[in-house]
């Protein structure tokens, strides 16, 4: 199995990586330019440093996954500010990074994949529930992201590729780490006390691993999964069940 993975620095996309490459898969791990990779070192993963966001970096990303047989879109970026504070540029960056590259690699080598492939979206609870509105724009790229994989999902089942989306909800992840500050901050609460707050959202009663959203992508990316097309698993502790 040949699998790209954007955002393949931190968080899931990391763990993902971590996963195909203990079961023998060969990897496209790309992120930002100076992010951390050097996890890869004496391993089948091969490290690109692209910007998402930008086209030629897209483009780089496109032409080395040619024939592959998996993608896990896992770049992206969030924001923590009042609902009316987000300018129109705010927006654009957000679906730019967010929606924009996605859309133009799950086309791109969706359609150069063979029969078998499979392409797996990183959406979010937000895109379902509202629980605050300081990262509004954020779950909006993230609700994009699952019409997305509802469209190409159809458009590539002749073909026999899947493609499909996990909606994490409060993930261990450095992103999660920058949410909870921020929104300590703009709560005038102390760090611990938001975590705890949020923490009593979850029936579980704890935050998810990025090791548990890997083991269900890696599913998505499996032959387990062969029937399995256009969805949207929820990864939320029962936090959301729709």
């Amino acid at each position: 199995m040949k699998v790209t993975v954007t955002g393949a620095a931190s968080g899931i996309g990391k763990a993902t990586v971590l996963e195909l490459l203990d079961m023998g898969a060969e990897v496209l791990a790309v992120d930002l330019p100076n992010s951390n990779l050097d996890y890869l070192v004496d391993s089948k993963g091969e490290k690109l440093f692209a910007d998402v966001a930008d086209q030629d970096s897209r483009n780089m990303i496109i032409d080395k996954s040619v024939g592959f047989d998996g993608l896990v879109n896992a770049a992206g970026k969030i924001e923590v500010k009042k609902l009316m504070d987000y300018s129109i540029s705010d927006l654009r960056e957000l679906f730019m990074i967010n929606f924009e590259s996605a859309w133009d690699l799950t086309s791109k080598i969706g359609a150069t994949m063979p029969t078998g492939g499979s392409i797996v979206n990183i959406s979010s609870a937000g895109a379902k529930i509202v629980t605050n509105s300081n990262v509004g724009p954020y779950s909006a790229t993230k609700a994009a992201i699952l019409s997305m994989t509802r469209t190409f999902s159809y458009e590539f089942a002749p073909r026999g590729i899947r493609v499909n989306a996990i909606c994490p909800g409060l993930i261990e992840t450095p992103m999660q780490d920058k949410v909870n500050n921020d929104l300590a901050l703009s709560q005038g609460i102390s760090l611990q006390e938001i975590v705890g707050k949020r923490v009593e959202l979850i029936p579980m009663k704890r935050f998810g691993t990025s090791a548990e959203c890997a083991r269900i992508i890696i599913f998505l990316l499996s032959e387990n999964s062969s029937y399995i097309t256009g969805q949207s698993l929820n990864v939320t502790g029962g936090w959301v069940t729709h």
